[in-house]
């Protein structure tokens, strides 16, 4: 297999190919959602109101390129994106403002984190901080200076906590608006009940704070079945064999398509 940017035994690869990962998808889109300027750049720059999961899709994408991908498969990923990214501006934020970049990088390293200690199984402190310290590859890549990035995971941690309480990062009418298309995107075919088990699931991971200002149902009913999913869906995904739990298999090359990224 061709060398790529993370080694085949990296902590970031044993976490990124986990494909119940997904779950945490809608977590870390609304806690990017939550900075007003995202949210502005997101709705004013892209087809997000009518295709609200493309946005994941190409974030799923552009990340296991970047993670599983060759070397120039990776660059040419991260090229891409950044070349989209270059193009959104309004009057008050650039996407390529390395500010709101290290906010969106946080969002996926952090629900990642969450999501497979919630849904597969717990990580050793020492793989939590080398599966940290091993995002900041993938972020420099998408333009953001080595020195903006927390030194330590637990600078990370409080760096995430900050943010959520200082203010900066708080719950428009727009991110209420856009949040509504993401728990219960608009999909073909199928009736609006069937996200109802991953709105429960985005709901519950997301921080108290957030899910207070977005406004979304946590009661007893949500709560108590967001428990039987933290307790049901580890057990499930270690009986699942690996060609249906991961992505891709081990020691297994893989051919990405091209990343088309916007905001």
């Amino acid at each position: 297999m061709a060398d790529g940017l993370y080694a085949e035994d990296s902590i970031t690869r044993r976490v990124s190919r986990e494909n119940i990962l997904l779950l945490g998808g809608g977590r870390a889109l609304l806690m990017q959602l939550a900075h007003p300027k995202v949210a502005a750049g997101v709705d004013d720059h892209s087809d997000f109101r009518s295709r609200p999961i493309r946005r994941l899709r190409r974030t799923v994408l552009m990340t296991m390129a970047i993670v599983f991908g060759e070397r120039e498969t990776a660059l040419a990923a991260a090229r891409g994106v950044n070349q989209a990214h270059a193009r959104v501006r309004g009057q008050d934020y650039r996407a390529l403002d390395p500010d709101l970049l290290l906010w969106v990088h946080a969002t996926l390293v952090d629900s990642a984190l969450v999501t497979y200690e919630k849904f597969v199984q717990p990580l050793s402190d020492s793989e939590r901080e080398d599966f940290y310290q091993e995002s900041k590859v993938l972020g420099e890549l998408l333009g953001i200076p080595r020195e903006r990035f927390p030194a330590m995971l637990g600078d990370f941690d409080d760096y995430v906590h900050r943010m959520l309480a200082d203010g900066e990062v708080r719950v428009s009418e727009r991110a209420r608006h856009l949040a509504r298309l993401v728990v219960r995107p608009p999909l073909r075919l199928l009736p609006g009940p069937v996200m109802v088990p991953f709105e429960i699931v985005t709901t519950g991971l997301l921080p108290d704070s957030l899910r207070d200002e977005y406004g979304l149902a946590w009661g007893r009913r949500q709560q108590r079945a967001f428990r039987l999913a933290v307790a049901a869906v580890p057990r499930i995904v270690a009986l699942t064999p690996p060609v249906l739990r991961v992505w891709p298999l081990p020691g297994h090359s893989v051919k990405f398509p091209t990343i088309e990224a916007t905001s």
